[in-house]
């Protein structure tokens, strides 16, 4: 077999997971390079909104860096001393880097007001609007990848890295536009104006991101349009039992945990209960993948159900 048709194979034999891995070792060298690049052009400059781009990518690449460490971790196997798994490491990661991108926009924010007390004067403005503008063109494209590895592979941290990247293209847009208004006017009290504008962005990512990462490690709820979906998988089989309560469900980074009880007819055999288990959990596994199904059977009298009695939610 050719080698080319060998290397095609393989690619084709990728799982999500690693295609995961592979997403977050490309953000890894794309903001490797940027940070490079963009400290570079902003110490020559003396650029505060340059230079607070480079943190920023700087905190960008530090994300990465975790989701390219978390996403391998969580999908390793429950393990004696993790019986649920290591999804939630996504979900610890993603407050890790909320945190971090708070503490970037802060020295923004300090950097920015200091210009604007003593005066700033800023240098070669081409260069500056040549390296934001490659970086906005990079973060679009390695975002856009990412975002669409994060749906397939459902990544709490890749999709954390992705909304950071993003941030990047706006914050990177607002600085070349700072550049450009300083060529045209030489008005160069835009340029900390600008990083302040940047660092209320970022802000405002890192909240989204920290209500993300962090409510799940509270062991919340899934989303209603998901638990609703879940509720809809049940009762395709409502022929088969009386009703069922007490759902529960929770997520930790990919996986999906749910619970629930059960009533099946009184005169059902253990053996019918069983395979009406596994087929709801199939279904709910096989449109949730990494989902975890626990359905506790509760019997019913014989005879007992009614049409005044339909199958019922959670209660």
């Amino acid at each position: 077999m050719p080698d080319d048709a060998v290397e095609v194979d393989s690619r084709r034999t990728l799982t999500p997971a690693d295609r995961a891995v592979r997403a977050a070792r490309v953000s890894v060298v794309s903001n490797s390079l940027l940070v490079a690049v963009k400290l570079a052009a902003g110490l020559v400059m003396g650029s505060v909104s340059v230079l607070s781009e480079a943190i920023h990518s700087g905190m960008d690449l530090v994300a990465a860096g975790i989701a390219f460490y978390s996403v391998r971790q969580s999908r390793r196997p429950a393990d004696e001393h993790h019986p649920f798994g290591h999804g939630k490491v996504e979900n610890v990661a993603g407050t890790v880097e909320a945190l971090l991108i708070f503490a970037a926009a802060i020295w923004i924010i300090v950097e920015a007001v200091r210009k604007l007390i003593r005066g700033v004067q800023v240098e070669a403005l081409g260069v500056g609007l040549a390296v934001m503008g490659l970086a906005a063109v990079v973060n679009i494209l390695v975002s856009r990848h990412l975002f669409r590895v994060a749906r397939e592979a459902d990544s709490v941290a890749l999709r954390a890295d992705a909304l950071h990247l993003s941030t990047d293209v706006w914050t990177s847009a607002g600085v070349f536009a700072g550049l450009g208004i300083m060529a045209l006017t030489d008005y160069h009290i835009v340029d900390p104006l600008a990083a302040l504008v940047v660092a209320v962005l970022i802000i405002h990512a890192a909240w989204d991101l920290t209500r993300e990462a962090f409510l799940p490690l509270m062991d919340t709820s899934l989303p209603e349009d998901e638990q609703q979906v879940i509720q809809e998988i049940i009762a395709r089989h409502s022929s088969d039992f009386v009703n069922f309560h007490r759902m529960r469900s929770r997520r930790a980074g990919p996986e999906r945990h749910i619970d629930l009880h059960l009533v099946v007819h009184g005169d059902h055999t253990v053996a019918e209960a069983h395979a009406l288990c596994d087929a709801i959990e199939r279904e709910i596994e096989g449109r949730f993948p990494r989902t975890d199904v626990v359905i506790h059977v509760e019997p019913s009298s014989p005879g007992r159900r009614t049409p005044e009695s339909p199958p019922r939610g959670p209660s």
